[in-house]
């Protein structure tokens, strides 16, 4: 077996020196052809030049050693020129063996397999993880070295596995790109193992430093392979989803799992069908992502074999997250490329902000509201919460006030009303911060108060409109929730809308089919085209996990839903001055009243219009007619000292007699005291008016009147005998 490549560059001097010494000037010809062979070999620019540098002085004093002997000097002259072709000789070895080689072939034999192992580790820590060996090296992650290597070797491919290690408490931030860098391969070569399933400080790696080559496949003529392919002969024609435009690819892991942009030649993309374009690539809607580009003539677009917010991101692990930041910023969870998803609450030197958010049974809405109050009580923020739906915001004990049912809800806005003209008396020059709290007024259900047929709609349609047009300068912002975009559930008021949106953020979850289209009236400037109703129930592969049944034991009342049993959370958030981008708020691993702590709820400041904050909640704000809204805090108090407006009683030549109240209802309160006393079972104001014979309209503002004289109770919609 003949000497190595690396071998031959090292040592050619030396085989020069000796040779110049016995051949005299005709060594010439043999440094020439050497240096030649080195060339012809491929060998590296440093180790050519070395090799020529020392070949030249080792030459020369071989061939002057000669001259010295042949002309009878004496022979000491001789010996002394063999020190600086000696040290020429040594310098050279050094400078080609103390650098970085080539990767050996991949078929060496077994006991090549230690020197490849070293000198994939010495590439490591060279560039990666350190010590290295050039000063003034910039490394990768220093500390993160590469344990457990195993090499695999074959006739034509050569690949090592490990793990990037890191003492305990630090993150692994290594990509595939640095690896890829450093060992001057593709980034498609290098696997990275998932962090969501390893520990922080330990990830497992495989690099294929050398693959083998791939049998070609005889392919019908015209039959698409490549994503641009698929693209241009399925997208971009005219009947396409996205027709007149170019993929250009900016990442590429395989057919399933690809990132490019769009490009369409000066012109705007405009809305895309997601489920169209899902059509066009054979794909699930849920595989595709679109992320609109800063030029209205770009698209991101992002193919998924496994959906990136599948496994989605825990509460309990971004407690830290939740409270306010300098900005106003809380998180909401996470966005499809792994960044935070923030919200704005506040605006510094400005004011609180708004949010709007849509979502449909089962969307994660109640979640999301939920994550709302824990960060409004982690900030210190004060909640003024409106659920007209009773019992279904489990962290109401985190407010400040909380009107949970119906007419309650209503008083909830009456209160919030309130606030905003007290603290509008007090500031005549609006000043940010202020002494006082912020204020959220969270509206849960928001179209059971201002849809048409409520029986408040139109009060609650007016309060809300001044709440979303005036509140924010005086730190007051209002979250408000609602089932669908449509314009029904808002009262059909244009007004809310558009405040809600311009003052603040807005998260779109999925809605019932047909219902959650943002085009047409229902658009929304950054989301438009979005359908909420074409975002999936349920993962791909869900069906089949559904039907592996367990016949082993009954029901599992111990265990909890994971984020990878439905999408609940996923949708889009859409911040002020951005487009509509892919997220998925933060799954409940933990309740989130249980991270408040035994803190107390945030109050609101000790004034006027929470004082009387009671009658306030009782007393209505318009007239009969629904148009005239108290406009100052000082008739909003004489209204809510004067009480409810009475009914007018009817004529005495009335056929149905005097002013007897309907059903009984002078007699209806001591028969509610009675029967909650007999039951001795908390009961919704439903179940009462069922077994006393009569409606709910008629129960629930007895019920107000008898928890003012204390003699019942309230709590997530039941009432019970105090």
């Amino acid at each position: 077996m003949g000497p190595t490549r690396a071998q031959f560059v090292q040592y050619a001097p030396a085989a020069l020196a000796v040779g110049a010494l016995t051949a005299g000037p005709w060594s010439a010809l043999a440094a020439a052809a050497a240096g030649v062979g080195a060339w012809a070999i491929d060998a590296s620019a440093p180790a050519l030049r070395s090799l020529i540098a020392c070949g030249i002085t080792a030459t020369g004093c071989g061939i002057a050693a000669h001259q010295v002997l042949a002309s009878g000097m004496d022979p000491l002259f001789a010996l002394g020129l063999a020190v600086p072709a000696g040290a020429a000789i040594l310098a050279h070895h050094r400078n080609t063996g103390g650098g970085l080689s080539a990767l050996p072939a991949a078929n060496t034999a077994a006991a090549g397999q230690s020197s490849q192992a070293q000198l994939i580790t010495a590439w490591w820590t060279e560039f990666i993880s350190g010590p290295t060996q050039t000063e003034g090296r910039k490394l990768i992650q220093p500390g993160a070295r590469l344990a457990h290597l195993a090499i695999e070797a074959g006739d034509d491919a050569l690949s090592f596995t490990g793990i990037i290690t890191l003492p305990q408490g630090q993150q692994v931030r290594v990509k595939g790109a640095d690896i890829a860098s450093v060992y001057q391969i593709p980034v498609s070569q290098v696997e990275m193992g998932d962090p969501k399933h390893y520990a922080p400080n330990a990830l497992p790696v495989t690099v294929h430093l050398k693959k083998a080559a791939q049998q070609p496949q005889i392919v019908a003529i015209g039959v698409s392979t490549t994503p641009e392919q698929l693209w241009a002969a399925h997208v971009a024609v005219p009947e396409g989803a996205m027709p007149g435009t170019t993929l250009a690819l900016t990442r590429y892991d395989g057919p399933l799992d690809w990132e490019g942009i769009a490009t369409r030649d000066r012109k705007a993309i405009g809305t895309v069908n997601l489920q169209d374009l899902a059509g066009n690539l054979d794909l699930e809607t849920i595989q595709i992502a679109l992320a609109p580009a800063d030029k209205p003539s770009q698209m991101g677009v992002r193919v998924m074999k496994e959906h990136a917010l599948m496994h989605g991101t825990m509460l309990s692990d971004v407690v830290d997250e939740l409270a306010m930041d300098s900005r106003g910023y809380i998180r909401l969870g996470t966005y499809i490329d792994a960044r935070p998803a923030l919200v704005p609450l506040a605006q510094p030197g400005s004011g609180a902000r708004h949010l709007y958010l849509v979502g449909g049974s089962r969307s994660g809405k109640s979640g999301c509201l939920e994550q709302v109050l824990l960060s409004a009580h982690r900030s210190g923020i004060a909640v003024i919460l409106a659920s007209p739906q009773a019992g279904t915001i489990a962290g109401a004990g985190l407010a400040a006030y909380c009107g949970d049912g119906l007419d309650e809800a209503m008083g909830a806005l009456r209160l919030a009303y309130a606030l905003m003209l007290d603290r509008e008396a007090r500031y005549r020059s609006p000043a940010f911060p202020f002494t006082d709290p912020l204020i959220l007024v969270v509206i849960d259900e928001a179209h059971m108060l201002l849809s048409v047929s409520s029986p408040y709609h139109a009060e609650a349609k007016a309060i809300v409109e001044q709440l979303t047009r005036r509140s924010l300068k005086r730190g007051i912002g209002v979250v408000l929730a609602t089932q669908t975009p449509l314009a029904e559930d808002l009262g059909n008021s244009t007004v809310i809308r558009s405040q809600l949106l311009i003052g603040g953020g807005a998260v779109f979850l999925r809605c019932a089919r047909g219902q959650g289209s943002l085009v047409g009236a229902n658009a929304v400037e950054g989301a438009e085209g979005i359908d909420l109703s074409m975002i999936p129930s349920s993962w791909p592969g869900q069906y089949a996990k559904v039907a592996d049944r367990n016949m082993s034991s009954g029901l599992d009342t111990a265990a909890a839903a994971g984020p990878e049993d439905g999408t609940f959370g996923l949708g889009y958030l859409l911040t002020p001055g951005s487009q509509a981008v892919q997220f998925r708020s933060l799954h409940l691993d933990v309740p989130p009243a249980s991270l408040a702590g035994s803190h107390p709820p945030v109050t609101v400041e000790d004034c006027q219009a929470w004082q009387h904050r009671e009658a306030i909640t009782q007393a209505p704000v318009v007239d009969q007619r629904g148009k005239n809204l108290v406009g100052s805090l000082a008739d909003l108090l004489t209204k809510a000292e004067q009480g409810p407006a009475v009914p007018q009683q009817r004529d005495q030549t009335d056929p149905a007699g005097p002013a007897a109240a309907p059903d009984g209802q002078e007699l209806i309160k001591p028969r509610i005291l009675e029967l909650l006393r007999q039951e001795s079972i908390p009961m919704t104001a439903e179940t009462i008016a069922r077994k006393l014979g009569t409606s709910a309209k008629n129960i629930k503002p007895r019920l107000s009147e008898l928890k003012k004289r204390d003699e019942i109770t309230n709590e997530h919609g039941l009432w019970r005998a105090a």
